[in-house]
């Protein structure tokens, strides 16, 4: 099966103020768009190849203040700022003033996406993989839900699973208990976890894809260069 084309739903690259604040929760302004839609704008930045071959702490270092510019871009489209960012015991993101936070990072992308909801983002290069990752990430009642090409499935459900988990809190220690329910279409999971059914959007690009819980909010992804502004 062919990736669906990302440009469909990517969101206009407009310029972002990073000077930014939100109302109170439940305001106009607060993660709608100016015909009062709730949005979710998760954003997406490609690393640039002059810092793809940095190893070890450098490149974690590196990594993790991309994926932080990608947040903020996020926050600054969504009306809200992030003074400080801070984690749980665990390793969770903790929410800010009332408003969510996830990221994630790979060699060659990065993401991130704020949310008035608690909210998982996760990204993967699609690529071969093992048989007993497979087993691990699902069994063969839930692969038999999707007729799409082994790799593009394997890491649908594997994004879907990790941003469920991620919003949660939890982590892969909870994924045996994280379970693909249906496959709606090309762009759209449900997961059952902890007796809930929960929907997550996929975005594809360049061979990679992107999973996010939207929380019943549109879902306008951003995909921006290593030459554009953080913000």
């Amino acid at each position: 099966m062919t990736a669906p084309d990302p440009q469909r739903s990517a969101a206009p690259e407009g310029k972002a103020n990073p000077v930014c604040s939100h109302g109170p929760v439940g305001s106009r302004s607060w993660f709608q768009d100016s015909g009062g839609v709730a949005v979710l704008y998760p954003v997406i930045m490609s690393v640039a190849a002059a810092q793809r071959g940095l190893k070890g702490p450098a490149k974690v270092r590196h990594l993790s203040a991309r994926a932080r510019q990608a947040l903020a871009v996020s926050a600054a489209r969504s009306g809200v700022a992030l003074p400080h960012l801070s984690k749980d015991d665990r390793g969770a993101p903790l929410p800010v003033n009332g408003v969510y936070w996830s990221i994630s990072h790979k060699p060659d992308y990065v993401a991130g996406v704020v949310s008035p909801h608690p909210v998982g983002i996760d990204l993967e290069e699609i690529r071969t993989f093992s048989e007993g990752v497979r087993r691990k990430i699902a069994d063969e009642a839930e692969w038999a839900l999707s007729s799409e090409a082994p790799e593009l499935r394997f890491f649908r459900f594997w994004t879907a699973k990790e941003a469920v988990l991620k919003a949660a809190g939890t982590g892969l220690s909870e994924l045996s208990r994280c379970r693909v329910q249906s496959v709606p279409d090309g762009r759209r999971l449900i997961l059952a976890y902890r007796g809930d059914l929960v929907v997550v959007a996929h975005f594809f690009f360049e061979r990679h894809v992107a999973a996010v819980v939207p929380n019943a909010h549109q879902v306008r992804w951003s995909l921006l260069g290593a030459e554009d502004p953080a913000v």
